[in-house]
């Protein structure tokens, strides 16, 4: 196998994300591929935040808005998994 064919180098994974770009735990370079969430051996697709030490993911509540417009969010917890796919 050469260089020409080899996979790029993925940035490794943070234990604590998120999509939010006004976070201080977004990192711009790992939205550049695809991350994906598993919780309790489940893949989540509604992810906007996780810590994996802490073992928690904060999803959406259904259409519930904050005051400023933004999805009103809910803490789940179990065993959290990020990955690339």
């Amino acid at each position: 196998m050469n260089e020409a064919t080899q996979l790029p180098q993925l940035p490794p994974l943070p234990d604590r994300l998120s999509i939010d770009a006004h976070s201080p735990h977004h990192v711009a370079a790992v939205f550049k591929h695809e991350v994906r969430i598993r919780l309790n051996d489940k893949e989540r697709l509604d992810v906007e935040e996780y810590c994996i030490s802490e073992g928690w993911v904060k999803v959406p509540a259904g259409k519930t808005l904050d005051r400023k417009g933004h999805p009103l969010l809910i803490k789940l917890k179990g065993k959290v998994e990020a990955f690339y796919r």
